[in-house]
Protein backbone atom coordinates (compact mmCIF):
# COMPACT_ATOMS: atom_id res chain seq x y z
CA UNK A 1 0.00 0.00 0.00
CA UNK A 2 1.29 3.43 -1.21
CA UNK A 3 1.14 6.60 0.89
CA UNK A 4 -1.67 8.99 -0.18
CA UNK A 5 -0.33 11.60 -2.04
CA UNK A 6 0.37 15.05 -0.13
CA UNK A 7 -1.91 18.01 0.36
CA UNK A 8 -1.34 20.48 -2.44
CA UNK A 9 0.15 23.79 -1.52
CA UNK A 10 -3.10 25.72 -2.34
CA UNK A 11 -1.97 29.14 -2.57
CA UNK A 12 -3.30 31.94 -0.12
CA UNK A 13 -5.43 35.46 -1.53
CA UNK A 14 -2.04 37.31 -1.04
CA UNK A 15 -0.35 34.51 -3.33
CA UNK A 16 -3.02 34.34 -5.66
CA UNK A 17 -3.04 37.75 -6.50
CA UNK A 18 0.52 38.16 -6.72
CA UNK A 19 0.39 35.09 -9.11
CA UNK A 20 -2.45 36.68 -11.49
CA UNK A 21 -0.50 39.60 -11.33
CA UNK A 22 2.57 37.99 -12.74
CA UNK A 23 0.15 36.05 -15.22
CA UNK A 24 -1.17 39.42 -16.54
CA UNK A 25 2.75 40.80 -17.11
CA UNK A 26 3.66 37.38 -18.89
CA UNK A 27 0.83 37.17 -20.77
CA UNK A 28 -0.07 40.74 -21.79
CA UNK A 29 3.90 42.47 -21.59
CA UNK A 30 5.24 40.03 -24.88
CA UNK A 31 2.15 41.00 -27.12
CA UNK A 32 2.12 44.86 -26.20
CA UNK A 33 5.77 44.31 -27.30
CA UNK A 34 5.47 42.79 -30.36
CA UNK A 35 2.99 45.40 -31.62
CA UNK A 36 5.10 48.10 -30.90
CA UNK A 37 8.09 46.40 -32.83
CA UNK A 38 5.71 45.26 -35.55
CA UNK A 39 4.37 48.76 -36.03
CA UNK A 40 7.57 50.67 -35.40
CA UNK A 41 10.41 48.54 -37.12
CA UNK A 42 8.23 45.86 -39.06
CA UNK A 43 10.49 43.03 -36.76
CA UNK A 44 8.72 40.49 -33.80
CA UNK A 45 10.43 40.92 -30.29
CA UNK A 46 12.19 37.98 -30.20
CA UNK A 47 13.84 39.33 -33.65
CA UNK A 48 14.96 42.55 -31.61
CA UNK A 49 15.75 40.72 -28.48
CA UNK A 50 18.74 38.61 -30.86
CA UNK A 51 20.08 41.49 -32.36
CA UNK A 52 20.22 43.32 -29.55
CA UNK A 53 21.96 40.71 -27.89
CA UNK A 54 24.28 40.70 -30.57
CA UNK A 55 25.05 44.33 -30.45
CA UNK A 56 26.14 44.22 -26.52
CA UNK A 57 28.80 41.69 -27.95
CA UNK A 58 32.33 42.41 -28.47
CA UNK A 59 32.69 41.85 -32.02
CA UNK A 60 28.80 41.85 -32.25
CA UNK A 61 29.13 37.73 -32.69
CA UNK A 62 27.91 34.81 -30.66
CA UNK A 63 27.66 31.20 -30.36
CA UNK A 64 24.23 30.13 -31.45
CA UNK A 65 23.84 27.92 -28.68
CA UNK A 66 24.78 30.80 -26.22
CA UNK A 67 22.39 33.02 -28.38
CA UNK A 68 19.56 30.88 -27.75
CA UNK A 69 19.80 30.92 -24.16
CA UNK A 70 20.27 34.61 -24.25
CA UNK A 71 17.48 35.00 -26.34
CA UNK A 72 15.38 32.41 -24.19
CA UNK A 73 14.41 30.56 -27.57
CA UNK A 74 15.13 26.99 -28.53
CA UNK A 75 18.13 26.53 -31.27
CA UNK A 76 15.74 26.16 -33.58
CA UNK A 77 13.37 28.84 -33.25
CA UNK A 78 16.46 30.93 -33.34
CA UNK A 79 18.04 28.93 -36.14
CA UNK A 80 14.67 29.92 -38.22
CA UNK A 81 14.88 33.77 -36.79
CA UNK A 82 18.77 33.96 -37.84
CA UNK A 83 17.77 32.51 -41.35
CA UNK A 84 15.05 35.52 -41.61
CA UNK A 85 17.73 37.91 -40.37
CA UNK A 86 20.05 36.77 -42.79
CA UNK A 87 17.69 37.44 -45.58
CA UNK A 88 17.33 40.86 -44.71
CA UNK A 89 21.12 41.47 -44.46
CA UNK A 90 21.16 41.81 -40.56
CA UNK A 91 22.49 38.91 -39.11
CA UNK A 92 25.44 36.31 -40.97
CA UNK A 93 26.01 33.13 -40.15
CA UNK A 94 29.34 31.35 -39.95
CA UNK A 95 31.42 28.68 -38.46
CA UNK A 96 32.99 29.07 -35.50
CA UNK A 97 36.58 30.11 -36.09
CA UNK A 98 38.02 28.42 -32.58
CA UNK A 99 35.58 25.58 -33.01
CA UNK A 100 34.14 24.33 -35.92
CA UNK A 101 31.11 21.49 -34.58
CA UNK A 102 29.92 25.35 -33.62
CA UNK A 103 27.82 27.78 -35.46
CA UNK A 104 28.27 31.98 -34.89
CA UNK A 105 25.88 34.64 -35.63
CA UNK A 106 27.37 38.04 -36.24
CA UNK A 107 25.09 41.59 -36.45
CA UNK A 108 26.39 43.11 -39.70
CA UNK A 109 26.57 46.80 -39.89
CA UNK A 110 23.44 47.10 -41.93
CA UNK A 111 21.83 44.94 -38.30
CA UNK A 112 23.78 47.29 -36.40
CA UNK A 113 22.05 49.95 -38.08
CA UNK A 114 18.68 48.46 -37.57
CA UNK A 115 18.80 48.00 -33.78
CA UNK A 116 20.00 51.92 -32.94
CA UNK A 117 17.11 52.74 -35.00
CA UNK A 118 14.57 50.30 -33.65
CA UNK A 119 16.23 51.07 -29.84
CA UNK A 120 14.87 54.40 -29.16
CA UNK A 121 11.07 53.36 -29.62
CA UNK A 122 11.62 50.00 -27.87
CA UNK A 123 13.40 51.76 -24.87
CA UNK A 124 10.21 53.80 -24.56
CA UNK A 125 7.83 51.10 -24.98
CA UNK A 126 9.28 49.40 -22.14
CA UNK A 127 9.64 52.82 -20.06
CA UNK A 128 5.64 52.95 -20.47
CA UNK A 129 4.53 49.93 -19.97
CA UNK A 130 6.92 48.56 -17.15
CA UNK A 131 8.91 51.15 -15.78
CA UNK A 132 7.21 54.10 -15.37
CA UNK A 133 4.36 53.45 -12.97
CA UNK A 134 7.12 52.00 -10.82
CA UNK A 135 9.50 53.89 -8.13
CA UNK A 136 13.27 53.24 -8.55
CA UNK A 137 13.38 51.08 -5.14
CA UNK A 138 10.25 49.33 -7.03
CA UNK A 139 12.67 48.75 -10.38
CA UNK A 140 15.52 47.67 -7.91
CA UNK A 141 12.89 45.03 -6.07
CA UNK A 142 11.82 43.96 -9.52
CA UNK A 143 15.04 43.14 -10.75
CA UNK A 144 16.17 41.39 -7.89
CA UNK A 145 12.73 39.54 -8.01
CA UNK A 146 13.09 38.72 -12.04
CA UNK A 147 16.58 37.66 -11.82
CA UNK A 148 15.30 34.96 -8.80
CA UNK A 149 12.50 33.94 -11.35
CA UNK A 150 14.59 33.21 -14.17
CA UNK A 151 17.45 31.21 -12.12
CA UNK A 152 15.00 29.09 -11.12
CA UNK A 153 13.35 28.65 -14.38
CA UNK A 154 17.09 28.08 -16.36
CA UNK A 155 20.17 28.41 -14.08
CA UNK A 156 22.55 28.29 -17.18
CA UNK A 157 21.24 31.73 -18.10
CA UNK A 158 18.35 33.92 -20.26
CA UNK A 159 17.94 37.66 -21.31
CA UNK A 160 18.36 37.89 -16.61
CA UNK A 161 21.83 36.89 -17.18
CA UNK A 162 22.67 39.88 -19.71
CA UNK A 163 25.02 42.31 -17.97
CA UNK A 164 24.09 45.30 -16.87
CA UNK A 165 25.38 49.20 -16.90
CA UNK A 166 26.12 49.00 -13.16
CA UNK A 167 27.58 45.00 -13.30
CA UNK A 168 31.28 45.17 -13.11
CA UNK A 169 33.28 44.07 -16.24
Amino acid sequence: MSDPAPEPRWLDDEERAAWRAMAGIVFGLPAALDTQLQRDAGITHFEYTVMAALSETQGRTLRMSYLAILANGSLSRLSHVVKRLERQGWVERAPDPTDGRYTTATLTETGWEKVVATAPGHVEAVRQLVLDPLSKSQVRQMREIGTRISHGLSPEGSCAAWPSPTDDA
